[in-house]
């Protein structure tokens, strides 16, 4: 099958490969096309903008940094769904992206107005998981839609969960986020009083192996916020994002988060620190600076 994939970065990246090796025909577009360039040794095709895509495939992904980027994408004088009707064939539209849920319900039913389904289909298992292809995916919109692409997200997924209408699929996510970030940040404090305590802090992770406190997050945070030299896999910027639409969820539902909210505080000091593009781990940097693992990366 030939599909479409806008957004080829951390997590993008690894998910178009797995499409291409499963004998898809990829065509691929990035704001920075060297990163989409990046993939056509792996056989993917790459064009100049997202309108291409649609004039030539059935079914496009999307998995861009945020609800502002899904809009230009799509919506952009060279989006997917600009141009002339008639000259475009794309059918749906698989956000893979975390945005705000009225961002995609907003979306959805403006490219159901253009004859367009729209699939909201965040993901978790961070970039570990998409090189796995074991990613989990809450999925949100129309059945029918989820069902014609669900082959496709096998390729990279192990688990795939229909949470509902458009929306349902990101607001199940940023449950995920609530719980993800509030963790990682009780794992810093944690390492940080181990380190305050003068033990060991890089030997929580086997102190506390199959008890109640043990964790993907754990065992993978646990020797990063303990020792330099780690790759990144992802910025603090977005874990902002992630709290901030969290706080906005819960404003407009009336939903009690004070977690969450400690959490967006922490994140914010971080930015002032000028942490913002440091690694997931850094959250130990905010809490506990000089802490002794190099400089955040």
């Amino acid at each position: 099958m030939e599909i479409g994939f806008c957004g080829p970065g951390l997590m993008g990246a690894p998910m178009i490969r797995h499409l291409l090796a499963a004998g898809h025909r990829v065509g691929v577009w990035n704001r920075t096309r060297a990163k989409a360039e990046a993939l056509e040794q792996d056989g993917a095709r790459v064009v100049d903008t997202p309108r291409e895509l649609a004039e030539q495939v059935d079914t496009v992904f999307v998995c861009v940094l945020d609800g502002r980027a899904v809009g230009d994408v799509v919506f952009g004088a060279h989006g997917l769904l600009a141009g002339d009707a008639n000259a475009r064939r794309v059918q749906r539209i698989v956000d893979h992206s975390s945005i705000a849920p009225a961002a995609t319900r907003d979306y959805a039913a403006r490219a159901a107005a253009l004859g367009v389904g729209w699939v909201d289909a965040p993901v978790s298992g961070g970039v570990p998981g998409a090189q796995a292809g074991t990613l989990a995916v809450m999925a949100g919109g129309n059945a029918v839609d989820l069902e014609a692409v669900r082959p496709l997200i096998d390729r990279y997924a192990s688990r795939i969960t229909h949470m509902g209408d458009a929306g349902a699929g990101q607001t199940a996510k940023l449950c995920n986020q609530a719980i993800v970030t509030a963790t990682v940040t009780a794992i810093a404090e944690a390492v940080g009083l181990a380190q305050a305590s003068g033990i060991d802090a890089a030997r929580l992770a086997d102190a506390l192996a199959g008890g109640w406190a043990d964790s993907v997050l754990l065992q993978t945070f646990v020797p990063r916020m303990t020792s330099a030299g780690h790759p990144s896999i992802g910025a603090l910027s977005t874990f902002q994002k992630d709290v901030d639409a969290i706080a906005d969820a819960a404003r407009d539902t009336g939903a009690v988060m004070p977690v969450a909210a400690t959490v967006q505080q922490v994140l914010r000091l971080g930015a002032a620190q000028g942490l913002a593009g440091a690694d997931f781990a850094a959250f130990i940097d905010i809490l506990r600076p000089g802490n002794g693992r190099g400089a955040a990366t």
